[in-house]
């Protein structure tokens, strides 16, 4: 096996630079993902001889376990004779959202490995048949699942986005109640959640397009086994038409 030697000239191709890409957008993929918390409002009412909006308030994160989120009222406030803590929200989006970060973190390490491999052991991957073909084969399967990964958190996170919004309130039992009004109040931007669905798109661009630049490392493409059997022996090319 070769020994470790430091050669960046590899980043310098679009083979090792598009990789350089890769890890970087599989960083920004996870992190607006599984980094995300926020919370939805509601302003809630009893219709008694003095009426006073109360916020209650269900937060929510990644995993986006929705039906694990339930509703809290300010400390201390009764709010409409109503246990507010027993209601949730609805839906569990949690296989979609984890299943888009678990890939991209598995995505940010084979970079790192493949990365040490481009600098560190260059001779090693060119004159190996084996290492470029795992590249390879790693580069499709990982294009396939970063479409399928991001289609369908994409698909999950419009249910979170309706889940949260203004349609929570017809949702909601007590507020199907009479002597209890509700509105609407807000609910936290998830524009870092529409950039997630944004880099896992990129990924798969990027590991689209460094397909053809990893199949070029590949057997598939160099003949230079077939040369070499030449040199050693084998039946010379023709020399004339």
């Amino acid at each position: 096996m070769s020994s470790f030697q430091l050669n960046f000239n590899p980043l310098k191709e679009p083979l090792g630079f598009i990789k350089v890409l890769e890890w970087i957008a599989s960083i920004f993929a996870f992190a607006t993902c599984g980094g995300f918390k926020g919370k939805t409002e509601i302003q809630v009412a009893c219709q008694t001889s003095k009426p006073d909006n109360k916020t209650i308030t269900a937060t929510f994160g990644y995993p986006f376990r929705l039906n694990e989120a339930s509703f809290q009222t300010p400390q201390g406030v009764n709010v409409c004779d109503v246990d507010w803590k027993s209601h949730v929200l609805i839906g569990d989006y949690s296989s979609a959202a984890q299943f888009y970060v678990t890939f991209a973190v598995f995505v940010f390490l084979y970079c790192i490995a493949a990365l040490l491999l481009y600098v560190g052991y260059t001779n090693l991957y060119r004159d190996s048949r084996k290492l470029p073909m795992i590249d390879f084969v790693v580069t499709l399967v990982a294009t396939f699942l970063w479409l399928v990964s991001t289609s369908a958190w994409a698909k999950a996170l419009t249910d979170i986005k309706t889940a949260t919004g203004r349609n929570i309130v017809q949702e909601l039992l007590p507020c199907n109640q009479q002597g209890v009004i509700c509105h609407f109040g807000s609910v936290t931007s998830m524009g870092s959640l529409n950039v997630s669905v944004i880099f896992g798109f990129l990924n798969m661009i990027l590991w689209g397009g460094n397909a053809w630049f990893v199949y070029k490392e590949t057997s598939l493409h160099s003949p230079s086994n077939t040369s070499t059997s030449h040199s050693q022996g084998g039946i010379p090319p023709p020399t004339g038409i």
